[in-house]
């Protein structure tokens, strides 16, 4: 774990896309994702991010155009880099947009997105996305050669996986979690603005907010399971709890 302190504010960003996720099972309204963005920021979420997927298997274009409405946060759109994606993004102008890669039959995103090896065909996006207004970040693994390639797109922020993190144990887990605290640093010292996410639950979020480079955090499929048993607002509520004190 870093040794070193940060008194700044690590932000919380809470994914609502599962919430979604429960709705389509019946393929009607209830429950809502944006009564359920309301209910996170009350509770203390800094930001409400969603992934609208190519086959809106969660989050629904009326999602996004709604969140964008009535937010008083700031909205993260999470999407793929498409003409299609683009288009969307362009007409809400969301605060923040984070391109990740998207598999059509993956369950979830499985990785970071390859900035250096797919350069060309991102630099497109990353460039209407920034003269549109929009923080764009790129979801990237831990890795310098990746957040050299986020630089030369002109992206201003990183967020780092976390997903292998969160899945091993050990040694290993502490070799990770060394890459992520290396990677943050690196990025840091490019004057990117870093953040972090995918897989975090209370036992594996405070080594990832202690370390000083961070500035948010986005979580999402651990609130909402652990919604079921102590209800969004007391998990969020618990989240922010431990983020804070590792902080302090």
């Amino acid at each position: 774990m870093s040794t070193r302190k940060s008194s700044q504010k690590l932000r919380l960003g809470v994914n609502i896309d599962h919430v979604a996720t429960i709705r389509n099972a019946r393929g009607i309204r209830h429950p809502d994702p944006v009564r359920a963005a309301g209910l996170a920021v009350r509770a203390g979420a800094d930001g409400i991010t969603a992934h609208l997927r190519e086959d809106r298997r969660h989050i629904s274009d009326e999602d996004i155009a709604t969140l964008s409405d009535v937010l008083t946060v700031p909205l993260n759109l999470e999407m793929a880099a498409t003409d299609e994606m683009l288009e969307i993004a362009l007409r809400h102008r969301p605060h923040a947009v984070c391109i990740v890669p998207e598999k059509r039959q993956e369950l979830t995103t499985e990785g970071g997105l390859d900035a250096a090896g797919q350069h060309n065909r991102l630099k497109h996006y990353v460039d209407e996305l920034v003269r549109a207004g929009s923080r764009v970040s790129l979801f990237i693994d831990p890795d310098k050669s990746q957040i050299d390639a986020a630089m030369t797109l002109g992206a201003p922020v990183v967020e780092l996986h976390t997903g292998a993190y969160c899945e091993l144990s050990g040694k290993p887990q502490e070799e990770e979690l060394g890459r992520i605290q290396s990677a943050a640093k690196y990025g840091a010292s490019l004057g990117l603005e870093v953040h972090a996410g995918h897989g975090l639950s209370y036992d594996t979020v405070k080594p990832i907010a202690v370390i000083p480079e961070l500035h948010e955090l986005n979580i999402g499929h651990f609130l909402i399971g652990e919604a079921i048993f102590h209800g969004l607002e007391a998990s969020i509520k618990q989240m922010r709890r431990l983020m804070d004190e590792a902080r302090a």
